[in-house]
């Protein structure tokens, strides 16, 4: 963790396999065992019932090997049930204990129990590395025993509020085979889902809310099975961009009840592999920051353990200058946007996450909604093609230090199933059926995309326009190329977009320099000789269209 950091009933079957709940510990039964990285869960039975249960104040501290100690939120589940969740990292006896405020509840109160952790295992790396955190220079992110960990992104805003078991259990298998490693979803009804597939909400009232348990019950479901194929969870708690019914919670809900709303859910899947989105698609900046920090600072305390937090603003917006020393913020994340004209090349190539890397304290820097496959440009208002999603999510990895990219597909991110304009979008154009964007070129690519990455210790790549013996830049910025090396200057990476030869300057390398070009549309390789370190080298792509360009010091 960083620190101040059906389908069907046999899914179901495998899922209460992952998740050990332990019902009765406090009863005196023997105690239960779960994996390191797991999640261990306790339930807790109230003496009484509650006007507002969301005003109970329930913490667990959990104490482990080696005096390790946890303190953990609980949370309500309906009627006079509250829960635990807890992920722990050390393997051995570990014990705990609640408390509440008042003390008043002896059910709630003063409960305890025990339970083992065994060395961690399973089937997906997640469940035997641990779930990702900051690398110790905070440039990109790790598994728990250090091993990097790349961020592919799909977007499925909408997936898990809106398929059943099945869809979704179907949608998982399809991208973790293709190589992605996270999905970001919405967690509450929003401007484009304004429920969940069973007509139910996360939550009712503005001033005054309360909770719906079915809802986040479900949603059990979902993000278990998220982790159960070996990805992570890139949840949004409070979409803030909202419509005339003005349904988003992030926009909406006052402060301290966006505050409510938002803690409920941390609380009930901290402990699951998730990436925390505070905001979706809000405006940060200037005087709007300050709602934005006073949310994050109670929603992420310090004390608390947490998965990393960042905030996904509107597209080509910058919101960190204000918010970069907010202790709650773990890594930066930009929107690109679906466009095609210069100036959002230009912003996708040279602002956003070029921009951000820069910032102090380090942090990693993700595009987390590039162009998405199929939309209606804002500019053409032609559909996006895959050369221009892949335009820019390789723009993207290479403008900063990378850590990873999210791609995105018009169908899926709204979940449709007929051909339709999304719900409160009608500029982005009418969208396929989920199941039919799952195999669209670009997200072929991006598995291309993740191979390629995977052969290099992409890790240690910074943006490097030295490399360029000439800098080429058009009116409409069609060919502006990517350069970036690594530290050390052992290896290079040169995206070109539509270039038909590359002017280099090699007198960086110290001997020879083996050229390598990669077809990011298949991942095949053609040797282009082995080159000598001079400041002026000239190189003629394979063909038309963008290329990669790998240079290895020989």
């Amino acid at each position: 963790m960083a620190d101040g950091h059906d389908t069907g009933r046999c899914h179901a079957a495998a899922a209460s396999r992952a998740i050990v709940v332990a019902l009765a510990l406090a009863a005196g039964i023997q105690a239960a065992e779960v994996r390191r990285f797991g999640v261990f869960e306790a339930s807790f039975t109230a003496t009484r019932d509650y006007a507002d249960p969301l005003e109970v104040d329930l913490v667990v501290e959990f104490t482990g090997p080696e005096g390790v100690r946890e303190v953990v939120p609980g949370f309500w589940d309906g009627g006079r049930t509250w829960r635990v969740r807890f992920s722990p990292e050390k393997v051995g006896l570990w014990k705990y204990r609640t408390r509440t405020a008042d003390g008043a509840d002896a059910g709630l109160h003063h409960q305890g129990g025990s339970f083992r952790v065994l060395p961690a295992g399973g089937p997906t790396e997640l469940a035997r590395r641990g779930a990702p955190r900051l690398s110790p220079n905070r440039r990109y992110f790790v598994h728990a025993d250090g091993k990097p960990w790349f961020w592919l992104g799909d977007t499925a805003w909408n997936g898990a509020l809106l398929s059943t078991d099945d869809e979704w259990d179907r949608y998982l298998r399809d991208r973790a085979a293709k190589g992605f490693t996270l999905i970001q979803l919405v967690m509450t009804q929003w401007r484009a889902g304004r429920s969940d597939e069973r007509g139910e909400v996360a939550f009712t009232g503005t001033d005054r809310i309360e909770i719906r348990p079915t809802f986040f019950q479900r949603m059990d479901r979902k993000i278990r099975a998220v982790n159960d194929h070996g990805l992570v969870a890139g949840c949004v708690l409070l979409w803030a961009l909202t419509s005339k019914d003005r349904e988003s919670p992030g926009e909406v809900l006052p402060e301290h009840q966006a505050i409510v709303l938002a803690r409920y859910m941390v609380a009930r899947y901290n402990a699951f592999a998730v990436m925390w989105i505070l905001g979706g698609d809000g405006d940060y900046r200037g005087e709007k920051a300050e709602r934005w920090r006073t949310i994050g600072r109670a929603v992420f305390p310090n004390g608390f353990a947490r998965r990393p937090v960042t905030l996904h603003p509107r597209g080509m917006q910058d919101p960190w200058p204000d918010l970069k020393d907010e202790p709650w913020l773990d890594f930066l994340m930009y929107q690109s946007g679906h466009g095609n004209n210069a100036k959002k090349w230009e912003w996708n190539a040279t602002q956003g996450c070029a921009a951000g890397w820069k910032l102090e304290p380090p942090r990693p820097v993700i595009d987390g909604e590039i162009n998405y496959e199929g939309h209606l440009d804002y500019h053409t208002k032609q559909p996006i093609s895959d050369a221009q999603v892949r335009r820019a999510a390789y723009y993207s990895l290479l403008a900063g230090p990378p850590a990873g990219v999210t791609y995105g597909a018009h169908g899926i991110w709204p979940w449709i199933r007929k051909p339709e304009v999304p719900l409160d979008h009608p500029r982005s154009g009418v969208a396929e059926p989920w199941h039919v964007c799952l195999n669209y070129p670009g997200a072929r690519q991006m598995q291309v995309l993740r191979r390629i990455f995977d052969s290099l210790e992409w890790w240690r790549l910074r943006p490097d326009r030295s490399l360029l013996a000439e800098d080429p830049r058009d009116p409409e910025f069609r060919t502006y190329i990517m350069p970036a090396r690594s530290e050390g200057g052992d290896f290079a990476l040169i995206y070109l977009p539509a270039n038909p030869e590359v002017k280099l300057n090699l007198s960086g390398f110290r001997g020879a320099v083996e050229a390598i070009w990669l077809d990011p549309r298949t991942g095949e390789r053609r040797a282009a000789g082995r080159l000598k370190p001079l400041p002026a080298v000239t190189l003629k792509t394979p063909a038309e269209g963008d290329w990669l360009l790998w240079l290895r010091a020989r």
